[in-house]
């Protein structure tokens, strides 16, 4: 595990793709090989629990509830722990320069971080942090789930429900991974309802 010293893991892609399965596996990794770990998670994420990160297929580890970068780079300060994980990093609040910059000097002063984390949100616009990210990653996964309509690699994650507002935490009954080609295609059909709506109700 040495020779991830000072490096940027970063597993990204759409709901359901095993972005959090693949960060829960590196980091359980390293404690295996006896390095010390330490995670974090966005504070407003608790889906499943207050203070664990948990797969879908219901693996758990311990996790550190945060609400933005500055709570992360207080507890670092006491903190002996040589790997930091980050789960949904695209939730965590801070200007993204300053998140960018952070990472940086954890990263010039040997720390191994663990990043996972939408690439994109509902409407297929990329999440800006993650975007900043990819490029410095020095190791960069990008995950696929299936898609829930055709079966071939999905690339997005489509929202089910009609509400409009860019945060939205939900699992299986508000989303579903879809493929390009699906979610285009389902997207055209959406509008053409709303434009129906529309026009009934003028």
């Amino acid at each position: 595990m040495h020779q991830y010293k000072g490096k940027l893991i970063l597993h990204t892609g759409s709901m359901f793709s095993g972005k959090t399965s693949s960060l829960w596996k590196d980091l359980n990794r390293f404690e295996i090989a006896k390095y010390e770990t330490v995670v974090f998670k966005p504070k407003f994420d608790n889906r499943y629990a207050d203070k664990e990160i948990v797969t879908h297929d219901n693996n758990k580890m311990r996790a550190i509830p945060v609400e933005n970068i500055d709570e992360i780079i207080e507890y670092m300060k006491t903190s002996t722990a040589s790997i930091i994980g980050i789960d949904e990093v695209q939730f965590i609040k801070g200007d993204i320069n300053n998140i960018v910059e952070t990472l940086n000097l954890f990263l010039e002063n040997e720390f191994t971080v663990v990043l996972a984390g939408l690439d994109m949100d509902f409407k297929a616009e990329p999440f800006e942090l993650v975007k900043e990210l990819m490029p410095r990653a020095d190791y960069l996964y990008k995950h696929h789930a299936v898609c829930a309509n055709c079966g071939v690699d999905a690339w997005v994650s489509y929202r089910k429900t009609h509400d409009d507002e860019r945060i939205k935490l939900g699992a299986a009954e508000s989303y579903e991974p879809l493929c390009r080609k699906c979610y285009y295609e389902k997207e055209k059909i959406r509008k053409q309802m709303e434009n129906q709506l529309s026009m009934l109700e003028d």
